[in-house]
């Protein structure tokens, strides 16, 4: 299995969200290359700002494992997480996040400081875990082009 068939699982997440009018966001947790959680965005269904696709489909990990940790899990979301979401990943320990396009308006890198500071040089800052693999870039343009199609659907134009 690789990296571009676990992301296009995760666009099938988004696109149930799109089809619910919810913002298109999907995301599927793996261990061993099996897929044991998945989640999307459900913000308006729920009434709860945090009912993100990650959230959803830690919550589901956790409960299937039984564990409050994903140390050998990969989670694969269409677009970059939000702070909120980066913050849920450092806690789960998980192994990998790997994403697909990147959100210059809502995802983590935009509330990290654009050079290093003294505590940390060359090393560039993070809210995962240190252990945390963070792959992005997978299946961009697809995941991405599902977002744009949302927005534009739902400005009218």
């Amino acid at each position: 299995m690789t990296d571009e068939y676990f992301m296009l699982q995760a666009l099938k997440e988004a696109k149930k969200a799109y089809e619910a009018g919810e913002v298109p966001v999907g995301a599927v947790i793996t261990m061993r290359d099996k897929i044991i959680a998945r989640g999307h965005n459900q913000v308006e269904r729920l009434k709860d700002p945090t009912a993100h696709a990650e959230i959803i489909a830690m919550t589901s990990a956790f409960n299937f494992l039984g564990s409050k940790y994903l140390p050998d899990a990969t989670i694969y979301i269409t677009i970059e997480p939000c702070l909120m979401c980066a913050g849920a990943l450092y806690w789960s320990k998980i192994q990998k996040v790997a994403y697909g396009g990147f959100d210059e308006k809502n995802g983590y890198q935009k509330y990290i400081p654009p050079c290093p500071s003294v505590e940390n040089l060359g090393v560039a800052p993070r809210p995962f875990h240190p252990k945390t693999i963070v792959v992005s870039g997978i299946l961009k343009e697809e995941c991405t082009l599902l977002m744009k199609e949302f927005f534009r659907e739902r400005r009218g134009g």
